[in-house]
């Protein structure tokens, strides 16, 4: 009995003379631009391995380099961040600074206009956390001279006085307070009346009587006659009247924005402020920026009865 791998082996055999042949056929084979068919069942039997791998490298490489470019980026954005960040601190530095300045030199220029008047720079460092309370604490003291019922003002216009005394801070009564008071009169008629806080943003001018004239926008100084103000100091500006049973209801907008006080100055004596010699031949009465009347008309010979007495007890007693 003949065993099988002798009798596979011309089969085997047979099929290896066959491939040969047909290699050698291939290998005689041109086809199209002088390319031998065994090359190009090369090529078709390789091609597929070489594209699996190339793509397999470009694939691999490419998201290595996207992974170390992403990382690149990403730090360059946090570096970025950062820098856009500290701008926006120094900007803001820059601008707190320079609107300080502004302040500072606005002080200074009022205070150089009026040399005649001794006055005290002061910043204000806190407010009443009472909503009933319009208060508001320096960080000038006794050891600066600071005393009650000295005035405090800015170049727009007054704020209030000091009511109470420390050491090293002082504490302002607002004019808008509802315990607040000072005397004050009409620029256009010089008509006297008093000035009181109410407690809102407005404060209220007392003791008007209904046939004066008065319109929307027309100032209100100072009179002076409380002792605490100087004489014609810009107050306000009328935003609306009406008619009572013997006095206007007169709501006053103050010049000075109180609810932005950083800087202030505290008039050290109540003495009368001196007007520019420029304005002695202009006509009318009319306010400068450091709120100043510049000029006024003759006095009315119609005064108010109740203002003037009204005006001397306007300013209540200190706030314990």
């Amino acid at each position: 009995m003949i065993d099988t791998p002798f009798r596979q082996r011309p089969l085997f055999l047979l099929a290896s003379l066959v491939l040969a042949q047909v290699l050698l056929l291939a290998f005689q084979i041109k086809r199209d631009h002088d390319v031998r068919l065994i090359r190009v069942w090369a090529a078709a039997v390789v091609m597929p391995f070489e594209r699996g791998g190339t793509d397999a490298v470009s694939h691999t490489g490419g998201v290595w380099s996207n992974y170390i470019g992403l990382r690149g980026v990403r730090a360059e954005n946090d570096r970025l961040r950062a820098e856009l960040d500290q701008l926006r601190l120094q900007n803001r530095e820059l601008s707190a600074q320079a609107g300080e300045a502004q302040r500072l030199g606005a002080l200074l220029k009022f205070t150089d206009a009026h040399p005649e008047v001794p006055m005290l720079a002061a910043q204000v460092i806190g407010a009443s956390a009472d909503p009933a309370s319009h208060t508001l604490a320096l960080n000038r003291g006794n050891r600066d001279h600071v005393r009650q019922n000295m005035a405090v003002i800015t170049p727009d216009g007054i704020v209030g006085k000091i009511v109470e005394v420390l050491n090293n801070s002082s504490e302002v009564l607002l004019i808008t307070d509802k315990d607040s008071g000072a005397g004050a009169l009409l620029a256009d008629t010089r008509t006297q009346g008093v000035i009181k806080g109410s407690g809102d943003p407005d404060a209220r001018m007392d003791y008007i009587v209904n046939d004066e004239p008065i319109h929307t926008g027309e100032m209100v100084l100072t009179s002076g006659q409380d002792r605490i103000f100087p004489k014609d100091l810009l107050i306000g500006s009328i935003v609306s009247t009406t008619p009572g049973v013997n006095f206007q209801t007169i709501h006053v907008r103050p010049a000075a924005r109180l609810d932005r006080l950083e800087d202030v100055l505290i008039l050290l004596t109540p003495q009368e402020m001196k007007k520019p010699d420029s304005a002695a031949n202009a006509p009318g009465a009319s306010s400068n920026a450091q709120g100043i009347v510049q000029n006024e008309p003759p006095l009315q010979s119609k005064p108010a009865p109740p203002a003037a007495a009204a005006a001397a007890s306007a300013a209540p007693a200190p706030k314990n």
